[in-house]
């Protein structure tokens, strides 16, 4: 029997590559047998992780999503080295902390700019390429999947630079899939509760740690591993006919009719 979650032959294209569950998705995408693009803002990170993967399936690019030229540039090169792009994850993101009333404008910036505007141009970019290569003659199934949070479902306490960024996934998400479904490009977003990661350290830790999980009914977090599992799904042809769809992964923190 053909496994249905198979990603062989398609090539993957990762922000936040160097690090949790963006390295996890890209170890368990290579696993899927998925040619992969790994980007990540520290190229040390992005030098150790590569070791792991055989070179001809994996580029590696040092870059910053919050520039667009940086981003078309980034694709190109993708292009050039595997062809027509199947899949992208978007999920580099950082968390500047602080209550409203105490946020300053380059705090609220730099998570917008990261979390938000640098996935949606790498979504422009993605989407671009692909209607060049369906003009071509070129059309592959392919899919976006946008790494949000129930952050931006719930809002939460000193990160509302990061619930709006998050927020602001969703529409991003459900434009995308409006507009490309003809062509047979989905988009969908899945929202995370807590993953052990190192973004969650300190809500992770024991000052919060007894109240956090109160609020989660498996009381206990997500595994990078249980993280990247439901992305390479929406990466693979097991969920050809899902699209504009927010998945929450949370443990059951966010429930809704």
């Amino acid at each position: 029997m053909k496994n249905p979650m198979s990603l062989k032959g398609r090539t993957i294209f990762i922000t936040g590559a160097g690090q949790g569950i963006g390295l996890a998705t890209a170890q368990q995408a290579y696993e899927l047998d998925a040619n992969l693009v790994l980007v990540d803002i520290n190229q040390e990170t992005l030098d150790e992780m590569t070791r792991q993967f055989e070179s001809g399936r994996v580029l590696a690019c040092a870059g910053n999503i919050t520039d667009s030229v940086e981003v078309a540039a980034i694709f190109q090169q993708s292009i050039e080295r595997f062809g027509a792009l199947n899949g992208l994850v978007n999920c580099a993101g950082i968390i500047r902390p602080a209550m409203i009333h105490k946020m300053t404008d380059d705090q609220w910036k730099q998570v917008i700019d990261v979390n938000l505007t640098g996935s949606y141009y790498c979504v422009q970019a993605f989407g671009q390429a692909a209607l060049a290569h369906i003009e071509a003659g070129n059309n592959v199934p392919r899919s976006i999947v946008n790494v949000s949070s129930i952050a931006g479902r719930a809002g939460t306490i000193g990160q509302i630079n990061y619930s709006a960024a998050k927020a602001g996934l969703f529409g991003v998400s459900m434009s995308a899939a409006r507009e490309w479904a003809k062509y047979d490009i989905r988009a969908n977003s899945v929202c995370f509760g807590l993953v052990e990661t190192p973004m969650t350290e300190t809500v992770r830790g024991e000052k919060f740690r007894d109240m956090a999980l109160s609020k989660i009914p498996m009381n206990r977090w997500s595994t990078v591993e249980e993280a990247a599992q439901p992305i390479c799904f929406l990466l693979s042809g097991a969920s050809s006919f899902i699209t504009g769809q927010t998945i929450n992964i949370d443990g059951g923190a966010y429930m809704s009719s």
